[in-house]
């Protein structure tokens, strides 16, 4: 029998792998590579950054008008994560225009990073001029009170997500301490699409509830 011969290539520009394998004029066999967080973090991170600010505008237009078909009459709080400019992440501050001008009773709150514990605290959103970039190019809120009731919604920021629910962020775990101790609607905003499975999920990472692309909103179960 011929030896095995197999190359691994990306599938479709998204964050995971597929390996074609065949045996001389056999048929090709398709196997699916999982990949660690480290690897997706990468790949993701490269594939974001490709996108024009134009397709940046039109894809978190996307995410909004997904994001609007959710039902929000329960919803009392909701924190949003701002987002960063450089890395090309989903314009939230279309989210927060649509909530004010459709949903002026939801309470918006805001994160502000300790990098020293890790740890993220809730403030009141006050508007653009309240907020200043931090020495990582993060914008937070300067005089925003202090929100230490409950959180009825997270919009999550991450690079990739799995079929289970399951997300890469940055690795500074920020998300994850702050969603492990609350009980809220766990909602992540993605570019693109699910890839099938992440390698090293660590049995207390925390699952979304769902996660909203520009074109299809991802329930887990």
């Amino acid at each position: 029998m011929p030896p095995l011969r197999s190359i691994d290539f990306p599938l479709g520009g998204l964050a995971k792998r597929i390996k074609a394998c065949w045996f001389g004029n056999w048929s090709v066999m398709f196997i699916f590579v999982l990949m660690t967080k480290k690897e997706l973090r990468k790949v993701a991170m490269e594939q974001r950054m490709l996108l024009s600010n134009d397709e940046v505008e039109t894809y978190s237009r996307g995410l909004l008008e997904q994001f609007s078909l959710i039902d929000l009459s329960s919803v009392k709080t909701i924190h949003l994560f701002l987002p960063i400019g450089e890395k090309k992440e989903p314009d939230t501050f279309l989210f927060i225009d649509w909530l004010n001008a459709h949903h002026p009773e939801i309470h918006i709150i805001v994160p502000r990073a300790d990098f020293d514990t890790a740890l993220m605290s809730n403030h009141k959103y006050e508007g653009q001029d309240d907020l200043k970039k931090n020495i990582y190019n993060i914008l937070e809120p300067q005089k925003g009170a202090l929100h230490t009731g409950d959180v009825d919604l997270v919009l999550i920021p991450l690079l990739a997500f799995d079929r289970l629910g399951y997300r890469v962020g940055y690795g500074k775990g920020f998300y994850d301490r702050f969603l492990e101790n609350i009980k809220t609607r766990k909602i992540g905003l993605s570019f693109f699409g699910p890839d099938e499975a992440i390698e090293d999920v660590h049995e207390n990472d925390v699952r979304l509830d769902m996660c909203i692309t520009p074109g299809k909103t991802y329930q887990f179960q």
